[in-house]
């Protein structure tokens, strides 16, 4: 049966085409259509114009937000596609040309050469909610890392203005009396001033405030301090603590949208112990229908946490990780290995037995990390749920 192999350059205004069949065929050579209505369009034209009989199959470069309304214009017009990542579209061109050229029109017909010559496995048709909530962990990801960003400088700062105040927050300035004591009174010679009635009005506003013996301590601190009341840095101090609690607000709406989004899905993560509800939807987005990895290996490496590996005649050996994969997926789930190594008995033991090897702690939370994908991929897999007595 013939088959039609369409391979897809994707760019910000406009992609490339190639049409070629399995005999390598050029059935319409490489042509530019416009990332629009009109362009998508022009593309369905294309394709409809050849024979309804055979097969058509589409390759794209995994090409971020630039692909993504035409994922979905295909999606809703029936054809399925295959992504790829750019990595395997370059080595594919190493492999099979020594020239150097690299143009827009020859990455379209060097995708659709590549689709032909592996095994097709088209891309799960993905929600517009599974689309929705990826960008909104993706952002929350990138938010954190800003809050956490003014978090440091507020630090440093404060480490001039007023040195001895942080010993009194074990968890820094997440401390939400830290921020209290920052926001209305912010340096020395008026925290100094702080009276009892001051200390009974934080604790009308906040539900857990500092012992009042704390309270009297960063007082009489803020008298004999060593910090330099400069008011250049009470002012950044001020702008940064602003940014820092708008970013706070911010963060905090939307993981609200995002715990809504992802009870759309029916996912199991959540049910681990030690992995919340953001970090399950967090995940859960990265990796999209689990189905689309043939096994566990697939996702390993998609994480990028699989191990490189260099052989030649009697040489072998494994080196570091290859972080190809999701690196927000790598993120999550190296953070969700700390803590799930706290609320899983197996997971503590896994993890010291392979300190007691020798192993260092980055190494040993990556072989947790795997072992922790691996449950997450038979949940998912199998439809069900975390079940402490099935982990070994």
């Amino acid at each position: 049966m013939k088959t039609y192999f369409i391979g897809i350059d994707i760019a910000k205004f406009k992609h490339d085409c190639f049409i070629m069949d399995d005999n390598g065929e050029v059935i319409k050579d490489s042509f530019t259509i416009t990332n629009d209505k009109t362009g998508f369009l022009t593309l369905h034209s294309a394709l409809k114009s050849l024979d309804p009989k055979f097969e058509k199959r589409i390759g794209l470069e995994a090409t971020g937000h630039y692909g993504m309304n035409l994922k979905i214009y295909l999606e809703r017009s029936g054809y399925s596609f295959m992504e790829f990542n750019p990595i395997l579209i370059d080595r594919f061109k190493k492999a099979t040309t020594l020239r150097r050229t690299k143009t827009d029109k020859i990455d379209a017909r060097l995708i659709a050469s590549y689709l032909s010559s592996i095994k097709y496995e088209p891309y799960p048709l993905s929600s517009y909610h599974l689309s929705c909530l990826k960008a909104l962990t993706r952002d929350r990801v990138n938010l954190v890392d800003e809050r956490s960003r003014h978090l440091v400088k507020m630090t440093n700062i404060l480490d001039k203005i007023f040195p001895e105040f942080k010993k009194y927050f074990s968890n820094g300035f997440k401390s939400r009396s830290a921020l209290y004591l920052l926001e209305n009174y912010g340096y020395p010679s008026k925290m100094a001033n702080m009276t009892r009635s001051s200390y009974d009005k934080m604790c009308k506003e906040l539900k857990k405030p500092i012992s009042y013996a704390s309270f009297c301590k960063i007082k009489e601190e803020a008298k004999d301090t060593i910090g330099n009341e400069d008011e250049i840095l009470i002012f950044q101090l001020r702008y940064h603590l602003e940014l820092f609690k708008e970013l706070d607000q911010v963060i905090d709406k939307i993981d609200e949208v995002i715990i809504e989004e992802y009870k759309c899905f029916n996912s199991h993560i959540s049910s681990i112990p030690g992995i919340g509800i953001i970090s399950a939807a967090s995940i859960f987005s990265e990796i999209g229908d689990i189905k689309r990895f043939k096994d566990i290996n697939k996702l390993i490496a998609f994480c990028g946490l699989e191990p490189s590996t260099y052989q030649s005649g009697e040489s072998e050996y494994t080196g570091h990780m290859v972080k190809h994969g999701s690196s927000y997926l790598r993120r999550h789930i190296m953070n969700c290995a700390i803590t799930t190594l706290i609320h899983i008995p197996p997971f503590y033991d896994y993890y010291h037995k392979k300190r007691s090897e020798g192993k260092v702690h980055r190494v040993a939370l990556s072989h947790l990390a795997k072992r922790l994908l691996k449950i997450i991929y038979t949940l998912e897999k199998n439809d069900l749920d975390f079940d402490m007595d099935k982990v070994r």
